[in-house]
């Protein structure tokens, strides 16, 4: 990425655009439209999960998309037994790892067409750092935090690994989610979907991002 603050930018721009056109109902409310495919569903109950799941791991799409909430609460709310928290949590797990992969091509296509705008060569933006576990760790926190985490992934040509090392910390991610949704109150669990907090959370890392542009341009 040559400015650190593009994605958070974007990502930011893409939140006000998506909460505009629910407050003009151009589109209905992410919960909304879950509600309705959950109706729908039946039989399919976890590929439904799979698929929430998948939609909010995808770059700007999960802005949309209250999946992890709703997902678990689904469950919860049925009183799962062991069995069910599995096939919740590889359900899970499986479409985060899908989104990851998705976002990972998105940043690494953007980059081949960007590199051959700039006669760069593939050598030379593979000429980074390997990622940090703490770094993924941090982008983890909350799933649209790991799509964007995996564009630069991809855009940074990294290993693909990392898209494999994401699923595998997924796995007692998703579970802890699970029996915290069922010991907090909803109201607690509602923060992490409640489009003012992603606001808040874009704003702050768009203003780090600008802070390390600047610091970037002073050592040129």
């Amino acid at each position: 990425m040559k400015y650190y603050s593009s994605l958070p930018i974007t990502a930011l721009i893409a939140l006000i655009v998506l909460q505009t056109l629910i407050n003009f109902d151009v589109v209905p409310p992410g919960m909304a439209l879950l509600t309705m495919l959950k109706d729908a569903a039946g039989e399919y109950f976890y590929t439904l999960i799979l698929l929430i799941i998948l939609l909010e791991s995808i770059v700007y799409v999960g802005f949309y998309f209250p999946g992890q909430f709703f997902a678990v609460l689904l469950v919860v709310g049925a009183n799962p037994t062991t069995s069910d928290i599995i096939k919740l949590t590889i359900a899970m797990v499986v479409g985060a790892t899908l989104g990851s992969f998705i976002n990972y091509e998105i940043g690494r296509h953007a980059s081949n067409n960007r590199l051959s705008r700039n006669n760069f060569s593939n050598a030379q933006a593979s000429a980074v750092q390997p990622v940090s576990i703490k770094s993924l760790l941090i982008a983890m926190i909350h799933i649209n935090s790991l799509a964007f985490f995996m564009v630069t992934q991809g855009a940074l040509k990294r290993s693909r690994k990392i898209i494999g090392l994401a699923g595998i910390l997924n796995l007692p991610y998703y579970l802890a989610l699970i029996f915290a949704t069922a010991a907090l109150s909803e109201e607690v669990m509602q923060l992490a979907e409640n489009t003012t907090f992603l606001m808040v959370a874009v704003s702050i890392w768009l203003i780090i991002a600008l802070i390390l542009d600047y610091r970037k341009h002073l050592a040129l």
